[in-house]
């Protein structure tokens, strides 16, 4: 590969970290202007973007230490590039992938790429492919209130955030008795009129999250204390701090308060 090549540089490192730019992207542009230490490193193509190939190369788990200008993913979500995002999140569950499958499930031996497609092979010829877990996320409303959470994992006491309910698809259910489920299990109130809206994909480590809005039936609001700190209703006179902008969460508190998404 000739450091000449004009492409869209993705790496990865630690824990969600990228290499960004002085503007805060992606670095774009011939891989000479990449840190001299990554000019013969192993990339490997995995996307295109406006007409460039997309390379990536996962430094590590290790790699926090790096000298080159890591930041965590969520910045480019959070500065509002959307594609940066969505094709960074993309190489990410790519390397999670590559990360978790050094070894077959089923015989124990070693896994290596296997060639023309992106999956691990074993000796055997077992193949699997990157995991993909199908997640719900759903606004639910009340009237012209909608229903948001503080939730646990993200906690803060100082002006928390509070967001829209979510959760794992089980096996042996539709998206709607998911929705239904974790809707109940969380907050304690049964919903109906459950419609889909949008999906997102999202790299933590690798969900596709499938967002609706639902209609609030009846019950009253009892959090679980393992998955929230505190939920009720809000207009749109009285909004805790909310989701950024760009992610599925904040689309549908925009959809339920007639905002524009």
């Amino acid at each position: 590969m000739p450091l000449t090549e004009q492409a869209r540089w993705f790496v990865l490192g630690g824990d969600h970290l990228v290499l960004l730019d002085e503007q805060g992207q992606i670095p774009q542009g011939p891989r000479a202007q990449l840190p001299a230490h990554l000019h013969e490193a192993p990339f490997e193509r995995f996307d295109q973007w406006d007409d460039l190939p997309c390379y990536l190369l996962d430094l590590g788990a290790e790699a926090d230490g790096e000298p080159s200008v890591m930041m965590p993913l969520r910045q480019l979500m959070v500065a509002g590039d959307e594609e940066g995002f969505r094709l960074a999140g993309r190489a990410w569950q790519l390397a999670t992938f590559r990360r978790s499958h050094r070894f077959c499930g089923e015989c124990g031996a070693p896994m290596v790429p296997k060639a023309g497609e992106w999956a691990q092979q074993c000796r055997q010829g077992h193949v699997v492919y990157p995991r993909i877990s199908p997640c719900i996320i759903v606004a639910v409303r009340k009237g012209s209130d909608i229903l948001l959470a503080a939730h646990r994992r993200h906690y803060q006491a100082e002006d928390p955030m509070y967001t829209v309910l979510a959760g794992f698809v089980e096996a042996g259910e539709n998206l709607e008795q998911c929705v239904a489920r974790e809707v109940f299990e969380e907050s304690g109130i049964r919903v109906g009129k459950v419609r889909y809206v949008a999906s997102q994909p999202w790299p933590f480590p690798h969900s596709l999250m499938m967002g609706f809005i639902a209609d609030y039936e009846g019950g009253e609001i009892r959090v679980q204390d393992e998955e929230l700190v505190a939920a009720d209703f809000f207009g749109a006179d009285r909004l805790p701090r909310l989701p950024p902008h760009g992610t599925i969460a904040r689309r549908l508190i925009a959809l339920c308060l007639g905002e524009e998404a």
